[in-house]
């Protein structure tokens, strides 16, 4: 098997990592759900700058499994040619903010547990 080179690693360590904390970023559920708790929505095109590739699976995670429910409205955008297609703007309406803060404590909670399980066990 190949080995990374430095500057593979370097690449591959910071690729999409927007936090100043860069030892525990956000698992890319809790990117998503962050940004729609800043009062922003989302598309599936703006879902890609972090991270996010098949937002609908994210929103339906956290609509199925964490019980959030989520504005859906229906839009035209130029796709990468320029030709307009149908997506999906997703956003977190005000009576769901409370709920959807608590879950991203909970997210953020695993993702420390799990670094620091990583860490212990090296």
């Amino acid at each position: 098997m190949k080995k990374a080179t430095h500057s593979e690693e370097q690449s591959s360590q910071s690729h999409g990592n927007n936090t100043t904390d860069t030892s525990n970023p956000p698992s890319k559920i809790a990117r998503v759900l962050g940004h729609l708790l800043n009062g922003k929505t989302l598309n599936r095109f703006e879902a890609e700058r972090i991270g996010d590739h098949c937002l609908n699976s994210t929103i339906s995670t956290l609509a199925n499994s964490y019980g959030l429910t989520f504005s859906r409205t229906p839009e035209k955008v130029p796709n990468r040619w320029g030709i307009p297609c149908d997506v999906i703007r997703y956003g977190l309406p005000e009576s769901e903010r409370r709920r959807a803060y608590i879950v991203l404590l909970m997210l953020n909670k695993r993702t420390t547990r799990r670094k620091q399980g990583a860490t212990t066990n090296d």
